[in-house]
């Protein structure tokens, strides 16, 4: 099947957006046409994107500016109801009653990243800025959400109109920002810890008695077998410790080793440093450190503390070679940061062109719900069902975060192991089902 889509203009916003909601996730071809003719004459599936009527067999999308502008400018947004979910972008005299294709592409592109706004405590695009968020969806993936409504729609007036169904996948990441809690950080780190929050678990961990709290490698490995899943882990190898970079250094032996274990049987990218953001030559020598380490070509990345801004920080991963970001959500709120349940290129809006760096976004990172939200581990199961329920309904992707120190034995942190595995539990047993 291929759709055709009239338009009285072709621009590089809406062959973007044409491809990711077509191709991508509809699984048909389509073609763009300025030629009134040749759309009133197609005997197929035709979508009129304009201000008026071309033919009487035609979906008609009336468009505001948004596709046909090659600036960044506020733009002026009315939220409104529609099928009890959130839309703008409201226009009349059309099959839908809102620019579908002008809406998602805003929230895709992450339009209003670009323009001013109030920066949080680490220097990120606040949560509290978004429309997602002042508006209440951003623990939907909108536009999925959306997309099912336009296909029924069309269905409607084109019965002919059959998509290729996505299928729901679920990825689990891991970032390991501080691969040990005790073991491996050396004498004098172990001592002034020791001076600064005396611990008899040090103590026992250091003299081989106890396992390593933050040492759940083993674990996870069961749970992935078990559950036959392909994680990522991505690790923080930055050459020297900061304030916000801890880890293990890449030269220790110890780790060296962890590293090249996890290659062996997963995939594996970089977690640039606190301090890389603010040294761009420094991305590019950690992603080669972890090469040399892996014996692996990396070209997956995630920000520390989801640190980053746009277009520069996304222009520097696509300088380091970086072809998937796993970026894409906040440090400080679950949710849809892109209102999206599936990955996307990301579009360079100051630049006006489509770039080749796959985003992946998160919707769930178990710190968020920790420290952020500040809920229980069954508060969090809860939340954790919500957004695999409503990924599963789109068919979408859900992807998750953990880290290796909030699943192990830690005090702070306990329970949070046994939901994680009381999740995978879960939904196995629903896939069953």
């Amino acid at each position: 099947m291929k759709l055709l889509l009239y338009s009285q203009t072709n621009t590089p916003r809406l062959q973007y957006t044409c491809h990711f909601i077509f191709k991508e996730l509809m699984g048909i071809e389509f073609n763009v046409t300025n030629d009134a003719e040749e759309f009133k004459n197609y005997d197929g599936v035709k979508i009129n994107y304009s201000n008026h009527s071309v033919c009487e067999k035609e979906f008609r999308v009336s468009p505001v500016d948004l596709l046909f502008q090659q600036n960044i400018t506020p733009q002026i947004i009315d939220c409104f109801e529609i099928n009890n979910y959130k839309a703008f972008f409201k226009t009349a005299n059309a099959n839908l009653v809102f620019d579908i294709f002008a809406a998602s592409f805003y929230l895709l592109s992450r339009y209003e990243e670009y323009l001013p706004h109030q920066k949080d405590m680490y220097g990120r695009y606040a949560h509290e800025n978004s429309l997602a968020f002042k508006e209440g969806f951003l623990q939907l993936p909108l536009i999925n959400i959306w997309l099912k409504d336009l296909v029924a729609a069309i269905q409607n007036k084109f019965s002919s109109f059959i998509i290729q169904d996505s299928s729901f996948t679920f990825i689990p990441t891991y970032d390991i920002d501080i691969a040990y809690s005790y073991n491996h950080k050396g004498l004098l780190r172990n001592a002034g810890g020791f001076l600064k929050s005396p611990s008899f678990e040090r103590i026992r961990v250091l003299c081989g008695w106890q396992k390593d709290p933050f040492d759940t490698y083993d674990w996870l490995n069961i749970l992935h077998e078990k559950f036959q899943l392909k994680p990522i882990y991505f690790f923080l190898a930055a050459a020297e410790n900061g304030v916000y970079d801890k880890n293990i250094l890449p030269a220790n032996k110890a780790m060296l080793q962890l590293v090249k274990n996890h290659a062996k049987k997963y995939s594996i990218g970089i977690h640039p440093s606190w301090q890389s953001g603010d040294e761009d030559a420094l991305l590019k020598k950690e992603k080669q450190q972890l090469e040399a380490m892996s014996k692996r070509a990396i070209t997956t990345s995630r920000q520390h503390y989801i640190r980053f801004n746009l277009p520069k920080g996304y222009r520097r991963l696509l300088e380091a070679g970086i072809t998937d970001d796993y970026s894409m959500g906040y440090g400080s709120i679950n949710g849809f940061r892109a209102s999206v349940a599936a990955t996307f290129n990301w579009y360079d809006l100051e630049k006006e062109e489509e770039t080749g760096l796959r985003l992946h976004p998160f919707c769930f990172m178990e710190a968020n719900s920790f420290y952020e939200q500040k809920l229980t581990a069954a508060g969090a199961f809860e939340e954790l069902m919500q957004y695999y329920t409503i990924c599963k309904e789109v068919n979408g992707t859900l992807i998750t975060i953990w880290h290796n120190n909030m699943l192990g034995p830690d005090k702070l942190y306990k329970g949070w192991g046994e939901m994680y595995k009381r999740f995978l539990n879960k939904i196995m047993q629903l896939a069953i089902e």
